[in-house]
């Protein structure tokens, strides 16, 4: 019997800074599959608590694996080798779409799935970085290191937020292109993260010279799998590259007035990004926050309630943690569990 060697994978990195869209994209794309092929995902979150995994409807054709604690990009290698090894071997699938965290460096990514390891099994294609078209007009914003730090990396760039945008970020996003129009191959301007995969599928195209080392994280990539959080309610902090994220994970029957709870999410100040999935009086909502736009949106029932906080300044998370339990409607007196 001929064996037939097992083709690469193509394979897309989604990237983009904190709240530009990535998952909306990603969502849109895999509305793409052809019914015979197997995708593959693999996404990267800076906190402990997995968010985006959970709004990834998980059904037949699809294989989402998470890593969590880091940044993919800059940390150690190995969580992220043994991930994808794992999900390439186990899935075999037809496509791979990776999204790395919004606090990542792609061009670490990139040069990592170069190397002659991978050859055999990836082909790349061309870097993706999501920019938030409602933001452009935002100095402070779009000067930050991790922000221009991706743009140099990609070779595609889609707008998001369109329908947002304002005079003055039209005329930031014709500057933008003038800046980088020797390096990038594509501009696209997606409303809801509608693009079509055939614009995405164009073969990257590696840099000339080195990509010099980035420094570490201070912690390891955590893989969900391999370290589970048993034991809910759970709370965490932790702070690496000026960034800290505060996450917490309630069990599922617990139920929170949904009223009050926006109410809480709304009044926080100085954060840079917020995620959750709540059981509240409402139904199962999803939250996507950033500064610029409050999304909240109806979802299917999870596994529990988790959110994640990331900011730049100091926080006091118990005067927070207290607002956000006074919101549970389903307590009793010896019900702490």
């Amino acid at each position: 019997m001929k064996l037939v060697a097992a083709k690469a994978v193509p394979t897309h990195i989604i990237s983009g800074f904190l709240g530009a869209g990535k998952t909306t994209l990603l969502q849109h794309l895999l509305t793409q599959k052809p019914e015979h092929e197997v995708w593959a995902i693999l996404m990267n979150e800076f906190g402990q608590i997995g968010i985006d995994q959970q709004l990834i409807r998980q059904q037949s054709g699809y294989a989402v694996k998470e890593l969590l604690g880091g940044c993919l990009c800059c940390s150690s290698q190995l969580p992220m080798q043994l991930a994808l090894s794992r999900l390439l071997s186990e899935t075999k699938p037809d496509r791979l779409f990776i999204e790395p965290t919004g606090l990542g460096h792609p061009a670490q990514l990139v040069e990592q799935l170069s190397e002659a390891h991978w050859h055999s099994s990836l082909v790349l294609r061309a870097l993706v970085v999501v920019v938030d078209g409602s933001r452009l007009h935002d100095h402070a914003w779009v000067q930050q290191h991790l922000y221009t730090d991706q743009l140099k990396a990609a070779q595609i760039v889609v707008l998001s937020h369109v329908d947002a945008m304002t005079e003055m970020d039209h005329q930031a996003y014709v500057a933008l292109q003038q800046e980088y129009q020797q390096q990038i191959q594509h501009w696209i301007a997606a409303e809801q993260g509608q693009v079509a995969l055939q614009q995405l599928d164009v073969v990257q195209q590696l840099p000339q010279r080195k990509i010099q080392p980035l420094l570490k994280l201070q912690h390891a990539a955590l893989d969900a799998e391999s370290q589970p959080i048993k034991q809910l309610p759970y709370h965490y902090v932790e702070t690496a590259q000026g960034f800290s994220v505060a996450g917490w994970k309630f069990p599922k029957r617990w139920q929170f007035n949904f009223d009050q709870l926006l109410d809480v999410l709304c009044a926080q100040q100085h954060w840079l990004r917020i995620k959750a999935i709540f059981h509240t009086d409402q139904g199962w909502k999803s939250f996507n926050f950033n500064p610029q736009q409050f999304n909240y949106k109806s979802v299917d029932a999870n596994i529990d309630n988790r959110l994640e906080i990331i900011c730049q300044t100091e926080q006091v998370w118990l005067t927070f943690e207290t607002q956000l339990l006074a919101c549970r409607i389903d307590t009793t007196p010896s019900d702490c569990r």
